[in-house]
């Protein structure tokens, strides 16, 4: 599993997975929200509203939520909450670097929510700068395989800006430098191939690679910050080996 890839916990008794659905539509709303407010509540002329809206989709939050969302962000519904962005820097065991991206209506809470989900399960808050400059800011996209090879891909892309594109098994992983994201989208839709995501994100530039422990350790914080309402993205610079993957699944 690759360091900008975020956590997904899935073996859960119901009451716990409905739980975590629960924080995931909540977090998807007021991403909608924010880019409604940030760009206007077109979708076909607010590219970020129109990723926010399909990733929701994607999940299955219900349309008149998603409605109301647009709605409450661009202003045409009242009620929509003050949200402003701000990144925290962490480190987890074994010194894995971690960047917390979150929306929030109160800094305060954020902040001590953050460090109590770090600290309480074995990692240590970072100084600003100390962690972020081990990422770069990046657009990466998910594009399903299907039928579609490789080479049709690097076609499709390479002109608009995209710097590699990596073979995931039943999908492909696009990265872009986050100035051309918009341009790789377009280049996308305008050849007809679908995607099943499209971020910005942080790409770690050195992977540090986890043994099996190192991991159990690394995903008890990631799980924990993760289940907080403010959290947006989560990234770190762990490198997980495809057979330490697969020994996590059996847990």
């Amino acid at each position: 599993m690759s360091g900008h890839s975020k956590w997904a916990t899935t073996k859960h008794k119901k009451a716990a997975i409905d739980a975590k659905r629960g924080k995931l539509f909540a977090k998807l709303i007021k991403n909608i929200e924010v880019a409604a407010r940030t760009g206007g509540g077109d979708p076909d002329g607010n590219p970020t509203l129109y990723d926010a809206i399909q990733k929701a989709k994607k999940s299955s939050v219900p349309n008149d939520n998603i409605d109301r969302a647009v709605k409450r962000g661009s202003g045409a519904e009242s009620g929509g909450a003050s949200y402003e962005s701000i990144t925290y820097e962490a480190y987890g065991p074994g010194g894995v670097a971690i960047l917390i991206e979150c929306l929030t209506d109160n800094r305060n809470r954020a902040a001590t929510e953050v460090r109590l989900a770090v600290t309480r399960n074995g990692g240590s808050m970072a100084d600003p700068g100390s962690v972020a400059y081990m990422f770069t800011r990046k657009g990466v996209f998910a594009v399903p395989k299907g039928d579609l090879t490789e080479d049709d891909l690097l076609l499709a892309v390479l002109e608009a800006g995209a710097d590699e594109v990596n073979d995931h098994g039943d999908s492909f992983e696009i990265i872009c430098p986050a100035g051309d994201f918009l341009a790789v989208r377009s280049a996308l839709v305008e050849s007809g191939i679908e995607y099943d995501s499209a971020e910005s994100t942080f790409v770690p530039s050195v992977p540090v690679p986890l043994d099996l422990d190192g991991a159990r350790k690394l995903i008890k914080v990631l799980d924990a910050i993760d289940d907080l309402d403010d959290t947006q993205n989560v990234v770190t610079n762990a490198d997980i080996p495809d057979d330490v993957a697969a020994q996590l699944d059996e847990d």
